[in-house]
């Protein structure tokens, strides 16, 4: 459920919702903090629910040491205004069987809220690829019908590669096999979009393949692809990671370093 931070609770209509999956090596989550952060993004509120991990802590976009100590939550919905963009950032892990719920309440919320289309950053296990997964680039996409008929120009213009179906036994010779849809290590991003599909809501899904480790460029490079359909910064290719801010809670990603005393 979406609990408004405002007096006047925002108003969504028209907006494009960028989101991401709690996916391997969180390079969804790492993207749309370069987006919050970059764009200088309002928070408007949060989802409260009991389908994530309870958490909280410091501002993770602070820019000063007024609002470092503002407290942040789980799930929290940023917006810009002048952009008609809404970002949903999910800090924290979808407990397993509370999956379909949270799926449900996302699906009910983008509905409620009138948001003209919604993205999902994403990301795969890459050594769970087949042949054909293996050739070209790591990056992916899929989309919905009611979303297909909105922007299959935009979409063919730019020439993206879509998340291929593959066979549920590779190697296998069965004529009656019909290729499924398999994104493995990707969280709910099967699911939401399955479910987006059915209930002709316009969603698109970003994804990249990668592995655990450090994803920073694999975040860099999905919110690159992601800028090159929405424009969020107008910067030519080859300067716009120098454009994305990274915000200041990226400092200690990989903890605080080796204590001095050790030696």
């Amino acid at each position: 459920m979406f609990i408004s931070s405002q007096e006047a609770p925002p108003a969504f209509k028209d907006f494009t919702l960028v989101m991401p999956a709690v996916a391997v090596g969180n390079v969804g989550q790492l993207a749309v903090d370069l987006i919050v952060s970059s764009l200088n993004m309002n928070r408007v509120g949060y989802i409260h629910t009991d389908c994530l991990i309870p958490m909280a802590g410091n501002n993770p976009y602070t820019t000063c040491k007024e609002d470092a100590e503002v407290l942040h939550t789980s799930a929290e919905v940023y917006t810009a205004v002048e952009l008609k963009l809404a970002v949903l950032q999910i800090r924290a892990p979808i407990i397993q069987t509370k999956s379909k719920k949270f799926r449900q309440l996302l699906i009910s919320w983008i509905k409620d809220s009138g948001f003209s289309r919604t993205v999902v950053l994403s990301s795969s296990h890459a050594y769970q690829r087949d042949d054909q997964q293996l050739q070209g680039t790591p990056l992916r996409y899929l989309v919905t019908p009611s979303l297909l008929k909105m922007s299959a120009d935009a979409l063919k213009e730019l020439g993206w590669r879509e998340m291929e179906r593959v066979l549920a036994f590779p190697g296998l010779t069965d004529d009656n096999a019909e290729p499924r849809l398999y994104i493995p290590g990707a969280g709910i991003t099967k699911g939401l979009y399955t479910d987006s599909c059915r209930e002709d809501i316009p969603l698109a899904v970003l994804l990249l393949f990668c592995s655990e480790g450090d994803n920073i460029p694999d975040a860099f490079t999905l919110v690159n692809h992601l800028n090159d359909w929405l424009h969020l910064l107008d910067s030519p290719s080859k300067e716009l990671n120098s454009k994305w801010k990274i915000p200041a809670s990226w400092n200690l990603l990989f903890g605080s370093g080796i204590p001095p005393a050790l030696f």
